[in-house]
């Protein structure tokens, strides 16, 4: 389900990106901003603020679209109450998908989210109402996965679809990453070290029991001539019999 749901956004941002792509005019892709903010099954918003096209918008009366879709790529609805002043007012549907998004930036703290925060977070004044909205506009739409727990009053998150990443956020994981990599290498040299090592030690092993086994064979070639010197002198000492016993 989830690749099926990575799928139907990537054909979505596809979608959308092509429409830019064809449209010239500022009025046009300030309608096309509205349409993918309004789209029920579209929750990633990155590419289409990258999109050349969308440049157009910067300087005209139709710039705050571009406030708009940075804020469906990054904000909350908390982010949109904060600066309403300078945005402007959202349909019905943008307020829907903004709550949703919420939830989904919530889920990327704690797994453990109170009714009591996401209350407040959502602009919902009733737990019924919180519930209804995370049964049929949250897990019904497969963004995010959970227990409701009434006892506890909290949701138990089990997956959510992840965000778009900010530049900050996404330098940060590219360090991260960058750190990592380096690590890994770092233990993979010491682990082929580790290898030839034992590789070394194993052959310095394998000499020294071959060593010991020619000594072994040696000390048996040894004990069995002196037995045979020992049976020798039995039967032909002459008058004084000289024997030497090697056996257990």
């Amino acid at each position: 389900m989830a690749m099926d749901a990575e799928r139907r956004q990537a054909e979505l941002i596809g979608q959308f990106s092509a429409q830019a792509a064809a449209l010239s005019s500022a009025p046009q892709l300030a309608a096309l901003v509205l349409e993918a903010t309004s789209h029920p099954a579209l929750f990633a918003f990155s590419e289409l603020l990258a999109l050349p096209a969308l440049s157009k918008l910067a300087g005209t009366q139709y710039a705050s679209s571009l406030d708009v879709l940075r804020l469906f790529a990054y904000g909350t609805l908390k982010d949109y109450k904060s600066n309403s002043g300078s945005l402007p007012a959202l349909l019905p549907d943008q307020v829907r998908k903004l709550k949703q998004l919420s939830v989904l930036t919530l889920a990327e703290s704690t797994k453990i989210l109170p009714y009591d925060q996401l209350m407040q977070e959502l602009d919902v004044s009733n737990v019924r109402e919180l519930e209804d909205f995370l049964i049929n506009e949250c897990m019904y739409s497969g963004i995010v996965r959970g227990k409701l727990d009434q006892l506890r009053r909290c949701f138990e998150v089990q997956f959510a679809a992840g965000r778009d990443l900010t530049p900050d956020q996404l330098n940060n994981m590219i360090d991260t990453l960058s750190d990592w990599l380096g690590t890994s290498d770092n233990l993979l040299h010491q682990i082929q070290e580790k290898i030839k090592w034992a590789d070394t030690m194993s052959e310095v092993n394998k000499k020294h029991q071959k060593e010991f086994e020619d000594r072994v064979e040696e000390a048996k070639k040894s004990i069995k001539k002196l037995k045979n010197l020992s049976r020798q002198t039995s039967t032909y000492g002459g008058m004084t019999t000289f024997s030497l016993n090697l056996e257990e």
